[in-house]
C-alpha cells in the first residue's frame, strides 16, 4: 500500500491546480486522509482503503447520501467531481476522492452549553430525517430496496453466554501479559466487576432492534467539525447504513457525554435528547428501548480490551477508563438514565 498519494496523476485529473503540500491529518480507523494544498486552494484528500468500505458502490453510495443532504442544508463535505464528473479516481487498484477543507475543531459534550446540545440532538435528527427522504426506501425490519444497504438486517443483542466466553479468554491474556501494568489491573478489575454484573442481569437480554433507517453509522466527537459555536461537517461516512436510528442517537450520546468519571452529564443529555426526539419524529417508547439495548451493548462489549490484548493496538487506551467504568455507572443509574432520555 502506497504510504502518500500518487498526487501528480492523481490532480492531473481534478481541476485543483498543483500539489505545494500534502500532509497526514490523524488517521482514522478505516481510511487514510491527507491536507492538501495547491495552486488553487486547500483540500481534504481521502484514500478509501479499507475492503469493507472500499467497494465503489460503497463509496458512491456515501457520496450520493452526502450530496443530497447537502441540498437539505445537513452540514457535510461532500466530494468534488473530477474532470469527467466522476467523485472517485482509482490509481493503481486505490481509490481517492478529493473534498474542500473544512476548518473547523472537534468538540466533546461537556464544551457545549445546554442550547448547542440541543443543537446537536436536532442535527442528528435532520440526519436521519434526510437520509430518510434521499435514500433508497428499506422495509420496516430492516432490508433495503436494491442490494444498497450494509448490515440491512440489524443483529441481534450480545449472548451473555459467549461474553462469559471471551472475558474468560481475556483475563487468561491478562495474567499472561509481562512485565505486568497499571491497564493490566484496570483491565482484570473491570473484567471481573463486569462478569459479576452480567451474572445479576442476564436475564435482561432486550429482543431484535425495532424501528429502522438509513444512520451515519458512526456519529461521534471526531467525526463532527464546529466553526464557532455552530457545527461546521459532519465527515467520515464510511458506515453509513440500514440500522436502529434511535440507538445511534443513544450510542452518540454516550460517547460524547460521557465524564472521565464514566458518568453520562444528564442535563446535557436530556436538552439532546428532546431536541432529537422532535427533529426526527422518534417516539418515547424507541427511545427507552434503544436506551436498554445500547446499555446491554455496552454491558457485553469489549472491543478496547480486544485491541490491546488481542492485536497488541492500544489507541483506544486511553478511552478505556471511561468507557468502562459507564458500563458500571450506567447499570446502578438505569432508571434515570432512561428517563433522562424520554422526558
Amino acid at each position: 500500500m502506497p504510504r502518500t498519494p500518487p498526487l501528480r496523476v492523481l490532480l492531473s485529473q481534478y481541476r485543483a491546480g498543483s500539489a505545494l503540500s500534502c500532509e497526514p491529518v490523524d488517521q482514522g480507523l478505516l481510511n487514510r486522509g491527507y491536507r492538501l494544498r495547491t495552486t488553487r486552494g486547500r483540500y481534504f484528500l481521502k484514500h478509501h482503503f479499507d475492503p469493507e468500505t472500499a467497494a465503489p458502490a460503497a463509496i458512491a453510495r456515501q457520496h450520493r447520501a452526502t450530496r443530497l443532504l447537502a441540498r437539505l442544508g445537513v452540514p457535510v463535505a461532500p466530494p468534488l467531481p473530477d474532470r469527467d464528473g466522476r467523485t472517485v479516481v482509482v490509481i493503481g487498484g486505490h481509490s481517492y476522492a478529493l473534498h474542500p477543507w473544512i476548518d473547523g475543531r472537534h468538540r466533546h459534550g461537556g464544551q457545549l452549553t445546554v442550547r448547542q446540545c440541543a443543537r446537536l440532538g436536532a442535527l442528528l435528527g435532520l440526519v436521519h430525517a434526510g437520509l430518510e427522504r434521499v435514500m433508497p426506501a428499506h422495509s420496516r425490519t430492516g432490508a433495503a430496496r436494491a442490494a444498497d444497504a450494509p448490515d440491512a438486517d440489524p443483529a441481534g443483542s450480545a449472548d451473555p453466554a459467549a461474553t462469559f466466553t471471551l472475558i474468560d479468554d481475556l483475563l487468561a491474556r491478562v495474567r499472561r501479559h509481562r512485565p505486568a501494568d497499571s491497564f493490566d489491573a484496570l483491565a482484570r478489575h473491570r473484567l471481573l466487576e463486569r462478569r459479576a454484573l452480567l451474572e445479576r442481569h442476564a436475564g435482561r437480554r432486550p429482543p431484535r432492534g425495532g424501528a429502522v433507517g438509513w444512520v451515519h453509522g458512526d456519529f461521534h466527537p471526531y467525526n463532527l467539525l464546529y466553526k464557532g459555536d455552530a457545527p461546521a461537517a459532519i465527515v467520515d461516512w464510511d458506515k453509513l447504513g440500514v440500522r436502529p436510528r434511535a440507538e445511534e442517537a443513544v450510542r452518540a450520546a454516550a460517547i460524547f457525554f460521557v465524564r472521565p468519571d464514566g458518568a453520562l452529564d444528564l442535563p446535557r443529555v436530556r436538552a439532546y435528547a428532546r431536541a432529537y426526539r422532535r427533529t426526527a419524529g422518534a417516539t418515547v417508547a424507541q427511545l427507552a428501548a434503544a436506551v436498554h439495548r445500547v446499555w446491554w451493548e455496552r454491558l457485553n462489549d469489549f472491543w478496547m480490551l480486544r485491541w490491546h490484548y488481542e492485536r497488541g493496538d492500544r489507541r483506544a487506551d486511553p478511552q478505556f477508563p471511561a468507557a468502562s467504568a459507564l458500563a458500571v455507572w450506567w447499570t446502578r443509574e438505569y432508571e434515570a438514565v432512561c428517563g433522562t432520555f424520554v422526558e
